[in-house]
């Protein structure tokens, strides 16, 4: 039930449009440790229908949206933040990192005496040299959540993957141009310091507990021991468990026990005891709500909040084999999960009720969900133009000699010497722009 809840709570079941919506979504965010690499393939267009990078651009330019880094993930990703510009001091941390280096301390040095710089002003500054070592000295300082950027395009750059070798799709009408620009599009717009506020005194620090708490809360509801682990707060649950109890004690939420398994200490707003409430009496829905997540999604509380589920069918590659890691998805049906797919990896995990019908009910939504979802994914990324989906075993076995097989046959999936597939439905359109 908590899993279906949050769905519900944090919109990803009925997704809105717009810059007020996108604004809405930042705001229900803000703070959560999020993959730069999934904040715009996945974790926004999650909430928000036909989204557009231009949106964030503008709520960025407009000085809406501000972000940070938390930590690097491996070479070319790393955890970031996203925020109300006018929240960001309220909720950041206290910051204890290890010293700079003296590249390090020479960049903070400039930006503190010259506000925001533009990299190729920075670079002039420091007495030029090899651009590229103040580029890794300017990301490394980036994921030590001392310096942001004023815009996303240096992080979007960050973390593009490689270009493909195939080659680009001709486009007409299309005016050429030679770019005049010299600076790496890892370094554009201007570097700016992360501001530190002060968390030494008993009252800063309990005021950045009250605006951590209250921003918890909104974000997921019901907020448990459980619920801080998974964001990596400095502290954990004892640095807003006392701000919690005075917000109960003053009656601003509640705190009772309203999910089972969990730890006792459990706190909710008002709101979010009626949703739950009013979804345990209504009963199952009569049309199955499903829903595509990254596996780090905070809408996605299997493998942190909640366990992974051990029911279903299992193998060597089972439950104990999942993990919150980049790239991997899951899929929720009525909050129940139904499948974890790993990125460019063609075997699938599903877990199913075991009793019929629900469990060929069960395997027919999954079937008919992946394919909607795979075609949908094609027509609005032209990336995809090429590729698709495969399934080549399920739970270990080849995906031919599993029962599920015949669903997604019915489904559309079409089979092939590697597995199942699901491509782009040829027309003479498309035949069309493959020929030119």
């Amino acid at each position: 039930m908590l899993a279906r809840f949050t769905t519900h709570w944090q919109g990803v079941l009925a997704r809105r449009r717009g810059l007020d919506a996108l604004l809405d979504t930042i705001e229900n965010l803000q703070g959560a440790p999020l993959a730069a690499s999934l904040v715009e393939s996945s974790i926004l267009p999650a909430r928000l229908a036909r989204y557009s990078p231009g949106d964030l651009d503008t709520l960025i330019a407009a000085g809406e949206v501000a972000w940070r880094g938390f930590d690097s993930l491996g070479e070319h990703d790393g955890r970031v933040g996203l925020y109300l510009a006018d929240k960001m001091s309220e909720l950041l941390p206290p910051h204890d990192g290890p010293p700079v280096n003296e590249k390090e301390q020479q960049i903070i040095d400039h930006l503190a005496r010259g506000g925001a710089m533009f990299f190729s002003d920075l670079h002039e500054a420091l007495g030029g040299g090899y651009p590229g070592e103040l580029l890794d000295a300017l990301w490394a300082l980036v994921w030590r959540r001392l310096v942001t950027n004023d815009t996303f395009h240096a992080l979007r750059a960050y973390v593009a993957r490689p270009p493909s070798s195939r080659p680009a799709k001709r486009q007409h009408n299309v005016p050429a141009f030679r770019s005049r620009r010299t600076t790496p599009p890892t370094a554009q717009g201007r570097w700016t310091l992360v501001p530190q506020p002060e968390r030494t005194t008993p009252a800063q620090q309990t005021a950045w507990s009250h605006a951590l708490a209250l921003q918890l809360l909104n974000r997921y509801g019901v907020v448990t021991r459980e619920t801080v682990a998974q964001e990596n707060v400095p502290g954990g649950f004892s640095a807003v468990y006392e701000v919690m109890k005075a917000l109960e004690e003053s009656g601003r939420i509640r705190r009772g026990y309203f999910v089972a398994g969990l730890g006792a200490s459990q706190f909710s707003l008002r709101a979010a005891v009626d949703m739950l409430r009013s979804l345990r009496a209504g009963g199952p829905p009569e049309k199955s709500e499903m829903v595509l997540l990254a596996a780090t999604d905070p809408a996605n509380l299997y493998g942190s909040v909640l366990p992974w589920p051990q029911h279903g069918e299992e193998s060597e590659d089972g439950p104990r084999s999942l993990s919150r890691n980049v790239g991997a998805s899951v899929i929720l049906c009525n909050g129940e999960l139904l499948a974890y797919l790993r990125r460019n990896n063609p075997n699938a995990q599903v877990f199913l009720p075991s009793d019929e019908p629900d469990r060929t009910n069960a395997g027919r939504d999954l079937a008919a969900f992946l394919v909607q979802t795979t075609l949908a994914a094609m027509q609005e990324d032209e990336d995809h133009a090429h590729s698709g989906l495969l399934i080549a075993t399920i739970n270990g076995l080849p995906v031919h000699e599993h029962w599920l097989a015949r669903l997604l046959l019915e489904a559309g999936f079409s089979a092939g010497s590697s597995g199942f597939n699901i491509r782009r439905p040829r027309t003479p359109a498309t035949d069309a722009a493959q020929q030119s």
